[in-house]
């Protein structure tokens, strides 16, 4: 892919998370593609990535990514930015909290033949748990 179709097929996917459309998003991947995540483990296979994409926008209805930057090197992608959203759907199998999370994250892409092969995000799990009302920290 040259760099402006990485571009625009980046431009393509901004939408399809504004529209919280998991099929699109998940029609990105390879086939065989995987994604890793603290949330989701490693997971294999288009189906899969879907079913993540769907849990996250069913626990989080208004879920927003809000990208700072993308960085592009020969079939890698880089893309910095800030995810928040409202427990209201619920997720991993407990009931919803009713409270916001902003989190900094990092997407690590790496693209083949128009596809996304691998996805590896990295975000503050921990602090996303905090935020929710999921896990309970002591202040000093």
């Amino acid at each position: 892919m040259t760099r402006e179709a990485i571009v625009n097929f980046f431009a393509r996917r901004e939408e399809a998370w504004k529209r919280h459309d998991a099929g699109a998003l998940a029609g990105d991947h390879a086939e065989n593609g995987v994604w890793e995540s603290p949330m989701a483990g490693t997971v294999s296979g288009r189906t899969e990535i879907e079913r993540v994409y769907r849990a996250w926008f069913t626990g989080f209805p208004d879920l927003k990514p809000r990208w700072d930057e993308l960085l592009i090197d020969e079939g890698h992608a880089a893309q910095f930015g800030l995810v928040s959203g409202t427990d209201t759907g619920g997720f991993m199998g407990l009931p919803p909290t009713g409270k916001a999370f902003q989190v900094p994250a990092l997407f690590y892409y790496q693209l083949r033949d128009g596809k996304i092969v691998r996805l590896r995000i990295v975000y503050d799990f921990t602090g996303l748990l905090v935020q929710v009302g999921v896990l309970k920290v002591k202040r000093v």
